[in-house]
């Protein structure tokens, strides 16, 4: 018996060494895996984009900037002049948070009073929008201490003072599910599209019946979209589903226009059937095809800022995420959906989105051409 298990261990063994591709993607996922959840699943946040809005202009509040910048949770990226502006830069997510300084700060300061200033904060990632909060006020209440001292000499009394009044935007609740149900529709879109086409083909291929289909007088572009147009009803079916529920059940809201969001969804899963096509010309099995769907997926979970902010990576990781078709797509959805935005503020998203999809596609329809040659 032991004979015979181990003349079936050694021929199994050796079939595993001898596929290159699977032997890759065990040794590879491993790896990615703890690189990710080492690096990428963190929630410290620091250098968070930041937009000071100084009506004041006074020694007093470029000391109070001065303060939150050296906190080291703040990067100052830019000034405005006007609410309306520290808006659009936040509708556009090019900054996260915003401090405004009335006009009469310094002046409040040295009579003796309360100087309030105001934080706005980007309440679409609850996770970001907690720890900002807490930030927000206990720098503020560290600069209110040092001028009390300084004033006293030491002495804990209050006499001018500081107060940081925060104010939470798009999700004032700060509810994860607010936060979490849009990511879940881009990332169920993803996995059905590219994992659904990449096993479609690859099984016609391991059947043997895609020879069957080449000879038939159905032409190779035929072919593709016969076997591709199924998965994306199904797909689109899925995503309406899962919105349904998500506005019905979890009692998430919608602000910004369902039709962009549907018309932008379409452009994302061009990329993800283009991805499903690539790996269906580099696979053989379904079991292969599947491990490989995999490696691709794996990324796309923790490098988008599904579960974790972006703003808490290494800069290398923030980096790759770039190459992350899914990391454009959540801030669509969650500015159409949180924020209410409309085309003109995710437009490098969708540029982003339209040159993945239009490399993708290229590059797996190469391949599939050269394959079924």
């Amino acid at each position: 018996m032991i004979e015979r298990t181990g003349a079936v261990f050694r021929k199994e063994f050796i079939h595993i060494i001898r596929d290159p591709r699977t032997l890759a993607v065990i040794v590879l996922i491993p790896i990615i895996q703890m690189i990710l959840m080492g690096y990428a699943a963190t929630t410290d946040i620091e250098n968070l984009r930041t937009i000071v809005l100084d009506a004041d202009r006074s020694p007093d509040s470029r000391a109070l900037i001065d303060a939150y910048r050296a906190s080291g949770y703040f990067d100052v990226v830019g000034y405005v002049d006007q609410e309306e502006e520290l808006r659009k830069l936040i509708d556009k997510g090019e900054a996260r948070a915003g401090l405004v300084i009335p006009v009469g700060f310094g002046t409040t300061l040295a009579s003796g009073g309360v100087g309030q200033v105001g934080f706005v904060i980007d309440g679409s990632d609850p996770t970001v929008a907690n720890t900002v909060l807490a930030a927000s006020q206990s720098v503020g209440q560290a600069e209110s201490m040092k001028l009390v001292e300084q004033q006293l000499g030491g002495a804990q009394m209050t006499i001018a003072r500081i107060e940081v009044r925060p104010r939470v935007w798009y999700n004032p609740n700060l509810k994860s599910a607010n936060f979490m149900i849009p990511a879940l529709m881009g990332l169920i879109l993803q996995f059905l599209a590219t994992i659904l086409t990449a096993l479609a083909i690859v099984r016609e291929r391991e059947m043997g019946t895609l020879e069957q289909l080449i000879v038939t007088p159905v032409r190779p572009i035929e072919l593709v979209l016969g076997k591709v147009l199924p998965y994306v009803v199904v797909s689109f079916i899925t995503l309406l589903e899962v919105l349904t529920f998500g506005v019905l059940w979890f009692k998430v809201p919608i602000a910004g226009s369902v039709l962009l969001l549907l018309a932008l969804s379409a452009l994302f899963l061009f990329t993800s059937l283009g991805i499903g096509l690539f790996i269906s010309t580099i696979t053989k099995t379904q079991q292969e095809a599947m491990l490989v769907s995999w490696l691709f997926l794996l990324p796309s979970i923790f490098l988008s800022g599904f579960f974790f902010p972006l703003e808490a990576m290494p800069a290398f990781l923030r980096f790759m995420s770039l190459f992350v078709p899914l990391r454009y797509l959540l801030t669509i959805m969650r500015g159409i959906v949180l924020k209410g935005v409309g085309l003109d503020a995710v437009v490098p998203e969708v540029v982003a989105l339209i040159l993945f999809g239009i490399a993708i596609v290229a590059l797996a329809a190469w391949r599939f051409k050269k394959r079924l040659e």
